[in-house]
């Protein structure tokens, strides 16, 4: 590990001057991807900003405004508190089951909120300093695109990165609608929708997220909605923990008598970005929630795949995935 500069702080706004004047500084709040990252020579920061004080761990219904009904999630809210927190089992289960489904019970009590939005994508060849990588260093190459690439995007890649998205709960989060709340160096706070915070590589794959320079995320916002009796979250992985996802699917209903009113479809493992199914969504919109239109809106939300050569198999696994998905949201699954 490289030798940095420790800086304490005690509001948002001194975080966010710190990043504005220091580009090679990074935030520090769990640390478990990070440090990680310090220790194989991935990330060398200069410094690092300790923002784990801060007082940004609420988690609370909204009352006023649009998203009166909605919750909102501290961006320094350890992943299992937030699992946990009877608002979100209760009225966001798909959010419970996503979170629950990653890492493992210790890197949970530490990982935050803001941190799991922002965390780097676990690609072999991004953490392998010995081969070529655009996302960890622009203008090398992309060693996976040639490499072994099994684990790699099928969805909105380029040929300068195939990586995926290591996240299960930003899964659930851009089904859910979820909001982003940032807040600038000069103290103004915007709002990102959770589609739009994350990129796909395109040609500038060593940047994540559509953050503005020394923006930080302050919170999570999911609106009101009526999923909570029909969404389950499904990962597929190569074993049955401490594993990410080969391919995960976020899937949740609101329903008519038989028929569908409201359908989210989200999916992991496949893109840049958490990868949202709107096809799929618009397909469903008004049908018959069976087995028979959730196998079309499969096939429909896998139309647009461009499997790289190791990982064909992603698109069955996809179709099987989504159907498999919906009919257990529809059973109700949830924690």
């Amino acid at each position: 590990m490289r030798p940095f500069k420790y800086s304490g702080t005690g509001s948002v706004n001194a975080a966010s001057q710190i990043l504005a004047v220091n580009p090679n500084a990074k935030l520090l709040a769990g640390g478990t991807n990070l440090l990680d990252l310090m220790k194989e020579d991935v990330e060398r920061p200069d410094e690092l900003v300790d923002i784990s004080r801060l007082n940004l761990t609420s988690v609370k219904m909204i009352s006023g405004g649009v998203n009166t009904g909605g919750l909102s999630i501290g961006a320094l809210d350890k992943n299992t508190d937030t699992a946990n927190h009877p608002l979100v089992r209760q009225n966001f289960p798909l959010l419970t089951q996503a979170i629950l489904a990653g890492a493992s019970a210790q890197i949970r009590n530490m990982a935050t909120t803001g941190g799991n939005l922002n965390q780097r994508t676990r690609c072999p060849y991004f953490y392998d300093i010995a081969m070529p990588c655009n996302k960890r260093q622009p203008g090398t190459g992309c060693g996976a695109f040639e490499g072994v690439n099994r684990n790699h995007a099928i969805f909105g890649w380029s040929e300068n990165c195939i990586a995926v998205h290591p996240s299960d709960m930003c899964i659930a989060l851009v089904a859910l609608d979820a909001i982003v709340k940032v807040q600038g160096i000069d103290g103004t706070v915007r709002n990102i929708p959770f589609s739009g915070y994350h990129r796909l590589p395109g040609d500038m794959p060593q940047k994540d997220n559509n953050l503005n320079p020394g923006e930080i995320v302050i919170a999570i916002e999911i609106p009101k909605n009526n999923f909570a009796g029909k969404s389950y979250y499904l990962k597929v992985r190569d074993r049955a923990s401490y594993a990410f996802a080969l391919l995960s699917v976020a899937a949740a209903l609101e329903t008519e008598g038989n028929k569908i009113k409201q359908v989210r479809i989200a999916m992991g493992g496949v893109a840049h970005k958490p990868w949202r199914a709107t096809e799929a969504e618009n397909f469903l919109s008004g049908k018959i929630a069976d087995e028979k239109n959730f196998k079309e809106a499969a096939d429909t939300a896998m139309l647009m795949a461009k499997p790289l050569e190791h990982n064909q198999f992603k698109v069955e696994l996809g179709k099987r995935a989504i159907v498999r998905a919906l009919m257990q949201a529809m059973n109700g699954g949830r924690i």
